[in-house]
């Protein structure tokens, strides 16, 4: 078995605004990512399994990097992502006061492109085509 790191030539990233509270942080980058292995199963790797035989559900093959930014650049990496079609979620401020997965969707679908109040967003692809999209943001510390 190699011992080189394992580096792939994709990434998944999840960018927050910097002004979201510590569980707003964390609620937010578990629905950005919870939909990405159902379009893109590539990136789910095999089920665990414990020394004791006791299964697991499987995991993505690789990190997911979190970054941070401003509303600003929020709005800017939005353009980015979709102006390259890029695999992508979003969450908005209007998910906070919503409370099902149908409002969520009627939440998003009432607000035109320009005008969602990103608090979240995520991104799956190439690694220089997601660096691009994260130009200006920071790694979540």
């Amino acid at each position: 078995m190699s011992t080189e790191p394992l580096r792939f030539d994709t990434k998944i990233a999840v960018l927050l605004r910097e002004d979201l509270e510590p569980w707003q942080r964390l609620n937010v980058t578990a629905f950005l990512v919870s939909g990405l292995g159902t379009q893109v199963p590539e990136v789910i790797g095999e089920p665990y399994e414990d020394a004791d035989g006791v299964g697991y559900l499987p995991m993505f093959r690789q990190p997911v990097l979190v970054f941070q930014g401003t509303k600003e650049t929020l709005r800017a990496a939005h353009a980015r992502v979709l102006s390259r079609a890029l695999p992508r979620a979003v969450f908005t401020g209007d998910l906070f006061t919503t409370g099902n997965d149908r409002d969520n969707r009627a939440a998003v679908r009432a607000v035109p492109t320009a005008e969602l109040d990103l608090v979240g967003l995520s991104v799956y692809g190439p690694r220089n085509a997601v660096d691009k999209v994260l130009k200006g943001a920071r790694m979540h510390p």
